[in-house]
């Protein structure tokens, strides 16, 4: 059974006072080999702890999720993190950031440069594989992240809000490299995000979740993670239906805010 299965995954956090926050109910995601995904709702609707479930950091309440046939129980060399913030190693350059986890292995050095080198060269930092981390910006930064988990070769690339620091040139730039990396590796990608735009331009699939309790709300199959890897962002962005379903989406969004104030207005 090759793939990701998130089957039936519900996640309850028990407060100190007794009481408790449900982030996640009865979620049910079934994705294939090569696919990219973006997931969206408004805040507090367990995006990430979704995320960090898959990864193997949070261990769900009920449900299971399966990777490749067996059972997700910790975090597993198969499934890549991403963070909103690279958690690069700051005392290392880029190339040993990259380097880390082929190292960790015990890769020979001879292989491991050939796939450091690819790979700052895929990313375009093949001049900056000498320098700190500190003395990069921090589109760079998230370029090394990138290839830092790449490294790794894993089968499932995981982002919780990669571009989200970024300003809009270097984050349109960025949202270019993600298409391009996941249609030359053929991984499978997941990717969190609070831009509507964003979950247009970068997801074959797009999942709309609905307040807490987190649950699907709606999944669009879109044409635009296609056509965003041979053709300009911007030409994608004025093509045909993506106008009229970022429209559609952000209206769900916004209506879904509204309900969550009304709640914490009537609570109050």
């Amino acid at each position: 059974m090759d793939g990701l299965h998130i089957e039936n995954l519900s996640m309850r956090f028990d407060l100190p006072n007794g009481t408790y926050v449900q982030a996640l109910e009865d979620v049910s995601i079934e994705l294939g080999t090569g696919e990219i995904m973006s997931v969206l709702g408004p805040s507090g609707c367990g995006k990430t702890t979704l995320l960090n479930i898959v990864a193997g950091f949070l261990a769900p309440t009920s449900g299971q999720v399966r990777m490749n046939g067996h059972v997700v129980t910790g975090p597993g060399a198969e499934r890549g993190m991403v963070f909103q913030k690279g958690a690069l190693f700051e005392w290392m350059n880029v190339r040993r950031n990259v380097e880390f986890g082929p190292r960790m292995k015990s890769m020979p050095k001879g292989e491991r440069d050939d796939i450091v080198d690819h790979l700052l060269e895929t990313v375009g930092l093949q001049d900056f594989k000498e320098k700190a981390v500190y003395e990069l910006s921090g589109g760079m930064q998230q370029r090394v992240a990138l290839a830092r988990c790449l490294a790794n070769d894993p089968d499932v690339i995981l982002m919780d809000e990669p571009l989200g620091a970024l300003d809009a040139l270097t984050r349109e730039k960025m949202q270019g490299l993600v298409l391009k990396l996941w249609k030359e590796t053929g991984k499978t990608v997941i990717l969190i995000t609070h831009s509507v735009e964003e979950a247009l331009l970068l997801g074959e699939r797009l999942l709309v979740m609905a307040p807490r309790p987190g649950r699907i709300h709606k999944e669009y199959r879109l044409p635009f993670a296609e056509r965003g890897v041979l053709a300009d962002l911007r030409e994608v962005k004025k093509s045909e239906g993506f106008a009229e379903t970022r429209e559609e989406i952000l209206s769900m969004i916004w209506e879904m805010e509204e309900e969550i104030m009304g709640r914490s207005e009537t609570a109050a």
